[in-house]
């Protein structure tokens, strides 16, 4: 396959359960772009626990194998990849600057010094930026500016929600994909990724929740005026509703995971009360048969406990779901449960969807089209955009240490500024 490296965008989503690899091509330009599929690979793994790698020889080899099989698929090789980060090395803050205007008027320089100036604060020992997304502007002490380019004035202020992340973690990652043989070309928030590829340009600017439920842990964002507002990871995830499936039917990790995904459901009333499951033998405990609304039963307490803890994120974070009519969007392989949105909006009591990877994507979209590959999909929308806008980099390509301390903050701030 003959594609220009610089069209090329590939990326890397290491999960608690599984890495995936995705190879895509960007289509169209600045105007109108899109994505196209080319190359899907998926490796079980139990290297990371909450975004922090565990075993890193283990992840080391999921990466090579989920990467290079899906170079094998794409019919081409890649060297620089987007990489998710979640979990519990992310850290937020919101921080405010102050810059006077030399002109009359607000230009796109003054809202770069304004942004520097609101990201440049000590972020702790073992913290560095992730992103800087400006949130809101006043012009001369008047407030509600999401774009105050070309308005009259003295003085700009700029509200920015600063995304920080272990600098100790991301340089663990960075060393395991490099051992693997790939470069980071960007690390990128996961909530931030999976929003490209799940949400609505409409939900974003009227206000949505989105809640990935990841085998590790669940990430509750809110968007609200386009922009990311908040983001948070619960402990409990996919992986604590095996565990107690195994405990409960007293099966093992690998039974349990299979009875999950071919029997499982969210919600008792969906499942006949005749169903019945076998259950293979296990230690002390002969094959045997159960009904399948137990299995229902187990998982909906732990899943409803988990859709509980989010709810009250949201209501933590001082939102309500009044001013969110865009509702609630599931991603995440736990979202594609039967009942998972009879279940969620029974404790949000709003809207619920299931986001599934589909607008603008071309090529292998059979191989993404579940809730499960909304990160890595997302990963790739967002290298495809930064392609497309000319601020990004080929999949083929390497930047300079030098020239990625050089454009970093600058970059960080108008590639979230969407």
């Amino acid at each position: 396959m003959n594609v220009p490296v610089q069209r090329l965008v590939a990326a890397v989503d290491l999960g608690s359960t599984k890495v995936t690899g995705l190879i895509g091509e960007v289509t169209g330009d600045s105007r109108s772009w899109g994505l196209r599929i080319l190359g899907v690979g998926v490796e079980h793994s139990t290297g990371l626990r909450r975004g922090v790698i565990r075993d890193f020889e283990e992840v080391v080899r999921a990466v090579q194998k989920a990467m290079t099989d899906a170079e094998r698929v794409a019919g081409l090789e890649v060297g620089t990849v987007y990489c998710g980060v979640a979990g519990e090395q992310i850290s937020q803050r919101v921080s405010h600057g102050v810059a006077s205007v030399p002109g009359s008027e607000v230009r796109t320089s003054d809202l770069a010094r304004v942004n520097d100036v609101a990201s440049n604060v000590s972020f702790g020992h073992d913290q560095e930026l992730l992103h800087a997304i400006p949130h809101d502007y006043r012009v001369d002490g008047q407030p509600g500016y999401a774009d105050p380019i070309g308005m009259t004035g003295e003085r700009v202020e700029a509200e920015v929600y600063l995304i920080t992340a272990r600098s100790s973690a991301l340089a663990h990652q960075r060393k395991a994909i490099e051992k693997a043989g790939w470069h980071v070309g960007e690390f990128v928030l996961e909530p931030l990724a999976a929003s490209l590829a799940v949400l609505t340009q409409d939900e974003r600017e009227e206000g949505v929740v989105l809640v990935e439920l990841g085998g590790g842990s669940t990430t509750v964002a809110i968007f609200q005026a386009g922009k990311l507002r908040h983001s948070a990871s619960l402990r409990f995830a996919g992986g604590h509703v095996t565990a107690d499936l195994v405990h409960g039917l007293q099966v093992t990790q690998a039974e349990a995971e299979r009875i999950k995904e071919n029997w499982g459901a969210a919600y008792e009333a969906l499942v006949p009360e005749v169903e019945v499951i076998e259950l293979p033998a296990h230690g002390v405990h002969p094959a045997r048969h159960a009904p399948r609304r137990l299995v229902a039963h187990i998982m909906r307490m732990r899943l409803q406990e988990v859709m509980e803890l989010a709810f009250d994120e949201v209501a933590r974070s001082g939102w309500a779901m009044a001013g969110l009519p865009g509702g609630v969007v599931l991603s995440g392989a736990a979202a594609a449960a039967p009942g998972m949105v009879e279940l969620t909006r029974d404790v949000f009591a709003a809207p619920v969807r299931i986001g599934v990877p589909a607008d603008g994507l071309r090529g292998l979209t059979d191989r993404v089209a579940s809730p499960g590959f909304a990160v890595p999909v997302g990963l790739a929308l967002y290298g495809a955009r930064q392609v497309a806008l000319g601020g990004g980099f080929g999949a083929g390509g390497r930047t300079s240490p030098a020239a990625e301390r050089m454009f970093a903050p600058v970059k960080r701030w108008l590639q979230d500024f969407f």
